[in-house]
């Protein structure tokens, strides 16, 4: 997949496509669902297959008292938008310039003139240009005038009345449901980010763990004790996770991921690692002294092991 910073990036001479546009939140199946479309229909009719997305929620512009938090990053999203197979991805910093596009200056200046629109792909909800002033309806008149087709994607509704939303995600994740949270994604829920020096502790209870920077990337899910997996350098090792303040302790800051490592004890300090959370063991509780935590732990540990391996 070829990544463009902007549309200024693209080639002159790229090649006719097929787009699709949205923030892409997560990648997650609804969206898989529209680009396994897009690739299809792109093969079809001769045409490069192309997601154009942003480099922040609108609303982080707009309106920041509403933005939710991103479920992945930017780069954990090109990551993503890679595996599907796609021909390229358009990441369109989300200035109050590119805000303040009619829909047509959207359509003519970034599908028409740089992308060389054949054919768009969106779902029924779809606004775009100047305080959403374009709906599908508006894109399916701009296609009649400047020779490109609109084609709608239906929602994936899993449960037969919901459909697949970042939001949705983001409730099951604030719930500590990882798994179902998963099923949604059509991948495991995974932050990022650099193994710092903590205090020690996991190592001084006989259970050393990965620490991660508060700086992390990715949506971290509820306070709890986790199941999953920590990978270093494209290497996937079983993990116990845990993620919060570790109310027995005094002084520990709140969010803090730390991933022990099953069977083996690796240095990992300054590592950029991926930890993904396969499914929920308990939530956080305060215990009454080291000996309980340590045979908490312990029994976390086993219960990791039996779901992992």
């Amino acid at each position: 997949m070829k990544t463009f910073e902007g549309i200024e990036a693209v080639p002159a001479d790229w090649p006719p496509s097929a787009v699709t546009i949205g923030k892409f939140d997560g990648v997650h199946a609804g969206h898989r669902a529209v680009i396994a479309e897009l690739r299809i229909l792109a093969e079809r009719d001769g045409l490069a297959s192309v997601v154009v997305t942003f480099d922040r929620n609108p609303l982080a512009l707009l309106n920041p008292d509403r933005c939710p938090s991103s479920l992945v990053s930017i780069e954990q999203k090109a990551e993503l938008l890679a595996e599907t197979g796609i021909d390229a991805a358009v990441v369109l910093a989300f200035t109050r310039e590119l805000a303040s596009l009619t829909p047509e200056e959207f359509v003519q200046n970034i599908l028409v003139d740089a992308l060389h629109v054949g054919r768009v792909l969106v779902g029924r909800d779809f606004r775009f240009g100047h305080k959403g002033a374009g709906d599908v309806e508006v894109l399916r008149q701009l296609g009649s005038r400047h020779g490109f087709v609109v084609t709608l994607v239906d929602d994936v509704m899993p449960d037969g009345t919901r459909r697949v939303s970042s939001t949705w995600i983001r409730e099951l994740l604030g719930a500590g449901d990882v798994r179902a949270a998963a099923e949604l994604l059509g991948h495991i829920p995974t932050v990022r980010g650099v193994v710092v020096r903590g205090a020690a502790r996991g190592r001084e209870l006989g259970f050393p763990t990965a620490n991660l920077s508060p700086e992390s990337q990715g949506l971290i899910p509820a306070d709890g004790v986790y199941a999953g997996w920590l990978t270093d350098a494209g290497v996937r090792y079983p993990a116990a996770i845990s993620v919060g303040n570790n109310p027995t302790f005094e002084g520990v800051p709140n969010k803090q991921v730390e991933a022990y490592v099953l069977d083996r004890e690796i240095d990992l300090y300054d590592h950029v690692v991926d930890v993904s959370f396969a499914e929920r063991i308990r939530g956080m509780v305060a215990f009454t002294g080291i000996d309980p935590l340590i045979e908490q732990i312990a029994a976390d540990v086993v219960t990791a092991r039996a779901i992992l391996l």
